[in-house]
């Protein structure tokens, strides 16, 4: 294959519409299920934040700081999972049209999801680990030990880290979230065969179908890797008192710690708190996410008559 043909398919339209799409879808379903999320992350950064049901975990936040503060973060979020899934699906689509000749399969999915989500890792982390402290801020916690911070916004929070933590603290958890590149891999190794076993025949996929699917491939990808997610989101709150070595060794020692000294403190049940929101929150946004993506992409190439490349 010419450097010509390569530069092509990674600067396609149509690659472009896939990444636009998924951004989008995204930024959508997260919006609509965003309080979810404030009471996942609430129950895992909080040890001592009792694990209740999330209707109870959201009427205690509402009651105690407000019913706005449900949504405290959304914008520096929405910001965050609008870059980041527009480097995945761009990431993702392009190794489809580089990698994939004839048909897909899920050994290839599974692997074009893994290089994708470890690019979108090194990309994006640094926003991540902002949006996690502001989405904490102001936060009432159960554990004392956990102190507030004061940032005015964004770009406030970036040069405060960078000037009192190093730029380093930037890509805390960063070796968490590169394992859980799982995540996604697998969610879109699930999603992409579940729906090319439902599209057989060339037979038209359901809305309601797309988001079955995309809640079932989440579903199966979130409990797999859930413990993970949980130190990912403590190392990127940035108030964990590690042993204080760096590089990769140290990385990976603060993982084990905080794994083993979350089972010591509450069993290994204790690695799971915060599940149901968690699932409640990534599963139905996924599935959202899903068909309004396929919904964007499928407009788009009908309107612009490229209607046969969807076909996978």
């Amino acid at each position: 294959m010419s450097d010509s043909s390569i530069s092509v398919r990674l600067l396609s339209y149509e690659t472009l519409v896939h990444a636009v799409a998924g951004a989008m879808g995204s930024v959508t379903a997260m919006t609509v299920f965003f309080p979810l999320d404030t009471a996942r992350i609430r129950l895992q950064v909080d040890e001592n934040r009792k694990s209740q049901s999330t209707p109870i975990i959201l009427a205690e936040i509402a009651k105690e700081e407000g019913i706005l503060s449900l949504y405290r973060g959304w914008f520096p979020v929405i910001s965050s999972l609008c870059c980041s899934n527009f480097v995945y699906f761009y990431t993702f689509n392009t190794l489809k049209r580089v990698m994939v000749s004839d048909r897909s399969k899920p050994s290839k999915d599974l692997l074009m999801g893994f290089i994708s989500g470890a690019v979108n890792v090194l990309l994006t982390t640094p926003m991540w680990v902002v949006n996690t402290r502001l989405k904490l801020q102001g936060a009432k916690f159960r554990n004392e030990e956990l102190h507030q911070t004061h940032y005015k916004g964004i770009f406030d929070a970036f040069s405060q880290i960078i000037a009192n933590e190093g730029v380093g603290t930037l890509w805390n958890g960063t070796l968490p979230s590169l394992v859980l590149v799982f995540n996604p891999a697998v969610q879109f190794m699930f999603y992409e065969a579940m729906k090319r076993r439902a599209g057989r025949g060339d037979r038209k996929i359901s809305s309601f179908e797309i988001f079955f699917i995309g809640a079932i491939a989440k579903a199966i990808a979130t409990s797999a890797t859930y413990p993970l997610q949980t130190v990912q989101a403590i190392l990127r709150f940035g108030q964990y008192k590690s042993d204080g070595k760096g590089g990769l060794v140290g990385s990976l020692k603060n993982v084990v710690s905080l794994l083993m000294d979350r089972i010591k403190r509450h069993g290994l049940l204790g690695l799971y708190k915060g599940l149901e929101a968690k699932l409640l929150q990534t599963v139905l946004t996924a599935a959202l996410m899903f068909v309004v993506y396929e919904k964007i992409t499928a407009a788009t190439f009908k309107l612009m008559g490229l209607q046969k490349k969807l076909k996978h």
